[in-house]
């Protein structure tokens, strides 16, 4: 299993992530195609949200990869094999981040939970991903509404909010704690208090830091 969660965009050691996407087949990066996910701003104008898109477009492509957006509205309530077939093509994924919420009922409506979940397990891809993109993967999501609006879910896709998290990690991603620049830092210390009154297991990133997963090392760097 490789990921890269980074707290937010690329973070500090973008190197790092070519490093897990130079290990897919022993090959190097250079036009290696990579899924975009960002279903996590489904909720912004679609020329807001577009020129996002456009904005992760060219980060990716500065470290030679060859990024498609995948929007997986496209999949919604269709058999999961159609989005399979799809993600099957690409080494790796980067999921934006936005709104966990959003995410998470996007990638079920889809099938693609499963179908990554899946992929991750049999060090079929490599994930890459930012906040929300990140946030996603813990067991639950309850607490993350301190800083992400659940009922985005049912404004924008007419369904009710999923509080069960993918379920790679066996805990919680707090991004953005201590990143004073970030508009979202206080709400996330909130998070963070909540989570150790409570005794959920997490770990916490500033903005630069990255979580990177590569089989059995996991560190914070």
């Amino acid at each position: 299993m490789r990921m890269y969660l980074s707290s937010f965009r690329l973070g500090e050691h973008p190197d790092r992530l070519v490093a897990l996407l130079g290990g897919v087949g022993g090959a190097g990066v250079a036009g290696m195609p990579i899924a975009v996910i960002a279903n996590a701003i489904d909720d912004r104008p679609a020329e807001v949200r577009a020129a996002c898109v456009g904005s992760e477009f060219v980060v990716l492509r500065e470290l030679g990869l060859h990024p498609t957006e995948v929007d997986l509205r496209t999949f919604f309530d269709r058999p999961p094999g159609e989005v399979a077939a799809v993600l099957a093509g690409f080494p790796a994924v980067w999921v934006r981040g936005g709104n966990v919420f959003l995410l998470r009922d996007a990638l079920a409506r889809s099938g693609a939970d499963g179908v990554l979940v899946d992929l991750l397990r049999r060090d079929a891809v490599v994930y890459g991903g930012y906040s929300a993109g990140a946030c996603v993967l813990a067991p639950d999501l309850r607490g993350l509404e301190r800083c992400d609006d659940a009922d985005a879910v049912t404004e924008v896709y007419g369904r009710p909010v999923r509080w069960d998290g993918l379920g790679v990690l066996d805990h919680a991603v707090v991004p953005h704690v201590d990143s004073p620049d970030h508009p979202e830092s206080a709400l996330l210390a909130g998070v963070v208090a909540d989570y150790r009154a409570r005794g959920v297991p997490h770990r916490t990133l500033r903005d630069g830091q990255v979580l990177l997963v590569d089989g059995e090392r996991v560190a914070v760097v």
